[in-house]
């Protein structure tokens, strides 16, 4: 079994959740719990969205923090505190720190992208930059805590945190009491662990479902006591973690009722469907719920689901490259490439079957050195948006009677 600490050292309780619930009001977003119409017909279930990713700092990780900061005493909050993160964590403790006038320290490793220094430097902390990798940057967290007599605030494996973090389950079930499972995001554990406390606790017959990307099975492998690889560039950055928490995974052994891994590719797409149907940004750990529900149906089919949007901190660009790519996947975006001859209009031809069927060419390039095509040959690769995969064939198939020599450059 996992190396997890006894029961008895598990002190998170009801209590402390609502005791965290009490102290963090009016200082955090009491984000709205709601019905998804769409999303419901589309998965089976009857999905009901927290939605997170409205907090401050577009994640709920404030709630673990400010829990921590409010707890401390007045001499810890005058030498101030530290943290290792390079993401959301760092923006919570850092906002609130600052509102409470408590110093802050956060230790990023170099690779950090300048865009989340910017954000955290923003709410007045002092960036430390050391490392390559997040482990040499908590490590290092942790020697400038000793030697300058800083408390160290941890993203998950924190009793404090955790119950700051479980306030998400008791504002659900107060506004969706007919919820009767919750499917949480989880790298390290602390939101699934505060969650679960409560909502255990409150309606015992609640399902408790964690969720974590495939590249990343960290918690899912300590608690069957497996060895798996937890490495790759996942999209949900947020729950990459490698190691998780000693005592989450000590509060959820025995208390989850599944733990389910999801893949990249449904992560992209669930992203996708909740800009376009709900209207909503999120990050990549926070689509991991309604991924779960995409790749196992069955599971969850008629059943009442909470899913936490857990954060919103997406890189502008690499959103932009997930719905391209959704679109590409679906069919309405493509890049065909046709075999032409090197004579005046043989690129209107073609343009002629594009105005044919409606299909709109976004972009044109032309390829007549860098090919193993007689010298009058050329290709020229059409980068286009249709409706569907069938309208696409369509076009593909007249552009084959006219002649025209035709493959699409990535397989939808």
């Amino acid at each position: 079994m996992a190396d997890v600490p006894p029961k008895d050292e598990l002190t998170v309780t009801l209590a402390d959740v609502q005791a965290a619930e009490k102290r963090i009001a009016g200082q955090v977003v009491r984000t709205p719990t709601l019905h998804s119409r769409t999303l419901s017909e589309l998965t089976g279930a009857n999905v009901y969205l927290k939605f997170e990713n409205l907090q401050f700092t577009a994640a709920y990780k404030e709630r673990g923090a400010l829990n921590k900061l409010l707890l401390m005493d007045k001499a810890r909050r005058e030498r101030g505190v530290i943290a290792a993160s390079a993401g959301n964590h760092a923006q919570g403790v850092a906002y609130h720190g600052k509102r409470l006038g408590i110093p802050v320290t956060i230790v990023m490793p170099v690779p950090t992208p300048i865009i989340k220094v910017m954000q955290t430097e923003g709410h007045g902390a002092e960036i430390v930059l050391h490392g390559e990798t997040f482990d040499e940057a908590h490590a290092r967290a942790l020697e400038l805590a000793e030697e300058r007599g800083l408390t160290f605030v941890h993203p998950f494996d924190d009793l404090e945190v955790i119950a700051g973090q479980g306030t998400v389950a008791l504002e659900m079930l107060a506004d969706a009491p007919e919820i009767d499972t919750l499917v949480v995001p989880v790298g390290g554990g602390g939101l699934l662990s505060g969650m679960g406390t409560a909502a255990r606790a409150l309606r015992n017959d609640v399902q408790l479902v964690g969720v974590q990307a495939e590249l990343y099975p960290s918690m899912y492998a300590k608690l069957r006591g497996e060895d798996l690889p937890s490495s790759g560039d996942t999209l949900a950055e947020g729950i990459a973690v490698k190691e998780p928490g000693r005592i989450t995974a000590g509060i959820l052994q025995g208390m989850v009722d599944d733990m389910l891994l999801v893949p990249e590719p449904t992560i992209e797409y669930a992203l996708s469907l909740l800009l376009q149907i709900e209207k909503t940004v999120v990050e990549g750990a926070g689509a991991t719920g309604l991924a779960a529900l995409l790749d196992h149906p069955e599971r969850f089919k008629g059943r009442n689901v909470g899913l936490i949007l857990s954060g919103g901190n997406i890189d502008t660009r690499l959103l932009a490259n997930v719905l391209l790519r959704d679109l590409v996947r679906s069919g309405r975006l493509a890049r065909l490439r046709i075999q032409l001859q090197d004579r005046p209009g043989a690129l209107f031809n073609v343009a002629r079957l594009f105005d044919k069927h409606q299909v709109n060419i976004i972009e044109v390039s032309h390829q007549r050195i860098f090919t193993a095509l007689p010298a009058k040959g050329l290709f020229a690769d059409i980068e286009c948006e249709a409706r569907d995969p069938e309208h696409l064939d369509r076009l593909v198939e007249d552009l084959k009677k006219e002649g025209f020599p035709v493959r699409p450059v990535e397989t939808r």
